[in-house]
């Protein structure tokens, strides 16, 4: 009888697997920004669940909003920044998956997981957080790098040296902390100093573009908007790359793995946010980026010791804690819409 038993018991575990590999088998369809996704990361889970996963990219939250709003894209899974998720929260366009009752909820961070896009978690987990600014090559411009002026009102020798973020929001948000006014602010006065700033500035900047990194790192400029595990991935190259943390604010943000509203692979879609909150794996999106992730215990397995003490990940005392702005509102977006459409004519 015990023999019997234990051939059953043994049966049903083996039907309980087989059932989850069946539940697993597939694929997965992942819209995230690129460059930020480590191949580890994906193959390992491909391999743990048999899941297929193919990735597009793209280069902002407007970019990504944009194409979910035309309709079936066949992406899954998309990233939005903590602004987007709140507008794509209350549009509708993301399913309720309720990450806080996972396996793997327990291991994130307090802080990340009260927040204001996604209190409690119920649609998104964590992927990076970080914040904003600019870095600069040291060994090209000695003066002090901790204020916007770098950006608004440079020095002679960064005049034409400077790379600006392509990024309505990281870059009208930089010129309000600059010009001293709220981050959308409907004030008509204000946002005419907002953008009197913006057009003074103008000439002194060389572009407009994502590829921040690549642009320090080869000297096509001495300057740029940046983000700070960006910035940190540019300074295993070029060690004189320094990342500011300008007096006037910084800007905060954190990414988050979300699931699209009739994502047709949604329980697999579930595993990847379980997955992701797993302190090894959520090492290995660190690893490759060099953002911090809020997950608990995860910095143990990161690949470089170093990074989890690097100064873009640890602002200096007295340094301005980082902003995270909440949506505009629709007839202030209106308003960027416009100055920014003038800033880039």
């Amino acid at each position: 009888m015990l023999k019997k038993l234990m051939l059953l018991a043994s049966a049903a575990t083996a039907l309980s697997l087989g059932a989850q590999r069946a539940l697993a088998d597939g694929e997965l369809h992942i819209y995230n920004w690129g460059d930020y996704t480590n191949p580890k990361l994906i193959e390992k889970f491909e391999k743990a669940n048999n899941v297929k996963i193919t990735m597009d990219s793209y280069d902002s939250n407007e970019t990504m909003l944009s194409k979910v709003r035309t309709g079936d894209t066949g992406y899954d899974i998309v990233v939005p920044s903590d602004y987007t998720v709140k507008i794509m929260v209350d549009d509708g366009l993301l399913e309720k998956t309720e990450p806080n009752k996972m396996s793997n909820y327990k291991n994130i961070r307090p802080e990340a997981a009260n927040v204001y896009w996604d209190d409690g978690r119920h649609y998104s987990v964590p992927w990076q957080f970080g914040s904003t600014t600019f870095a600069v090559n040291t060994e090209k411009f000695k003066g002090d790098i901790n204020t916007l002026g770098i950006l608004f009102n440079p020095p002679d020798e960064l005049k034409g040296q400077i790379n600006m973020l392509d990024d309505i929001n990281s870059v009208i948000h930089a010129a309000e902390r600059y010009a001293g006014v709220p981050r959308c602010g409907a004030d008509k006065a204000n946002l005419k100093k907002v953008n009197d700033v913006l057009q003074t500035a103008k000439p002194f900047w060389k572009t407009f573009s994502y590829d921040t990194r690549t642009k320090l790192v080869e000297g096509d400029v001495i300057a740029s908007q940046i983000w700070n595990g960006d910035s940190y991935r540019g300074r295993q190259k070029v060690a004189t790359i320094t990342y500011a943390y300008p007096k006037e604010g910084v800007e905060g943000w954190m990414d988050n793995v979300a699931v699209l509203k009739g994502a047709k692979n949604l329980e697999n879609a579930k595993l990847f946010q379980n997955f992701l909150m797993d302190p090894e794996n959520a090492a290995l999106i660190s690893d490759f980026a060099g953002y911090d992730n809020g997950i608990k215990d995860s910095h143990k397995y990161a690949a470089d010791a170093a990074w989890a003490t690097s100064p873009e990940l640890n602002p200096p005392a007295g340094a301005p804690k980082p902003e995270f702005v909440p949506p505009c509102s629709p007839d202030v977006v209106e308003i960027y819409n416009k100055i920014w459409t003038d800033l880039r004519k």
